[in-house]
């Protein structure tokens, strides 16, 4: 009795004073063993890859979109200055006398003024200062020049490419320019769609001359040394001005230049052609 009294007078006090008797801590979590911390490190390592990758995708998408877009533009960019320069074509012969192409000999009267062409034909391009071999193809669309070594560069806030011309040893040139650097501005970039897959090529103007044709014409740059001939001529060249005949070729004269063979000497080039298609 007394006992049961004493406890009820101390735990009187100690409500009385404020104090309480301390609960146990709740226990927590058990600690990681190695093999558990490991696993969620690669869980974490794996989250974060994966961020990151998507991160890297969608940047190269935007990449790619901001390239097909800057090619489009210089593309506009490119056939404003040949409207521009139709425009003051069509300006001059107000002025001028006009001057006629050599008519064909053909009784038909849609071939009127247009020049009859051989499959393969003698090109002249003055601003480079050689003569070249050309297959005349009607299923290429935009024509084109073998090139190598192409660097673009910038000129005076415009773009401009550097290359040599991509010849093989048979390859008839003017020698001294063989390995000469030629430079021309860019006119645009085009897309070609090959079995190999697609790729990009620069697009330059040249002027050119072929028979009694003197014409500026765009030409594609990418590397035909591996071809029979460093220079075709597709359907942007033919339009409205000539047509082809497939039995025959070198209709016209080879161009002369400085350093050059003369054009009587060129038949036995001719005859070293073979009747392969190369493309």
């Amino acid at each position: 009795m007394r006992t049961g009294v004493v406890w009820l007078i101390v735990g009187s006090a100690l409500l009385a004073t404020g104090c309480a008797v301390p609960k146990p801590a709740p226990e927590g979590p058990p600690p990681l063993d190695e093999t558990a911390f490991n696993l969620r490190m690669d869980r974490l390592q794996n989250q974060l890859t994966q961020q990151c990758n998507e991160t890297a995708s969608l940047q190269q998408r935007q990449l790619d979109q901001q390239e097909v877009f800057t090619a489009d533009v210089r593309e506009v960019g490119s056939l404003l200055r040949l409207l521009r320069d139709d425009v003051q074509q069509l300006d001059a012969q107000n002025q001028e006398s006009i001057v006629v192409r050599e008519e064909c000999n053909v009784e038909n009267d849609l071939l009127e003024n247009k020049t009859l062409l051989g499959r393969n034909e003698w090109v002249g391009l003055p601003s480079i200062g050689t003569y070249l071999k050309a297959q005349v193809d009607s299923g290429a669309n935009t024509s084109s020049l073998s090139a190598r070594e192409i660097t673009p560069f910038e000129r005076d806030g415009e773009d401009w490419v550097r290359f040599k011309l991509a010849l093989n040893e048979d390859d008839v040139v003017v020698e001294s320019v063989r390995d000469e650097w030629i430079e021309a501005p860019i006119e645009r970039r085009v897309r070609i769609v090959q079995a190999s897959g697609e790729e990009s090529r620069l697009v330059i103007s040249l002027l050119l001359t072929l028979g009694p044709l003197s014409e500026n014409v765009e030409f594609t740059l990418s590397d035909r040394s591996h071809l029979d001939y460093p220079v075709l001529l597709g359907r942007r060249f033919l339009l409205d001005i000539s047509i082809i005949d497939v039995a025959e070729t070198y209709r016209f004269d080879r161009p002369e230049f400085p350093g050059g063979e003369p054009a009587d000497q060129a038949a036995d080039d001719e005859a070293a052609d073979s009747d392969d298609s190369e493309e």
